[in-house]
């Protein structure tokens, strides 16, 4: 532990911020999928919300630098490609 006041001060928002971002990782997970499941359910309609509303939970998340941009993009793009798959 840390001896120095702004030390432990340090390590408590780090720790608040580590505990947020797992939350926000996890709620970024489940967002996907879901979109995988409908997926694989063959529903192509409920895949396109699923798309839309998991799209601004990536955007938002990718934003706040949880993420990078670039991997957001990539799961944007491989869950797009694969609705368009199931025609």
């Amino acid at each position: 532990m840390a001896n120095i006041a702004s030390a432990r001060k340090a390590a408590r928002q780090s720790e608040k911020r580590r505990v947020h971002n797992a939350s926000q990782r996890s709620e970024l997970r489940s967002a996907i999928k879901r979109v995988r499941k409908a997926i694989e359910a063959g529903d192509k309609t409920a895949a396109r919300e699923m798309l839309r509303a998991s799209t601004k939970v990536l955007d938002s998340i990718a934003d706040k630098e949880i993420i990078h941009k670039n991997k957001a993009s990539r799961h944007k793009s491989r869950l797009s490609a694969a609705i368009k798959a199931m025609a």
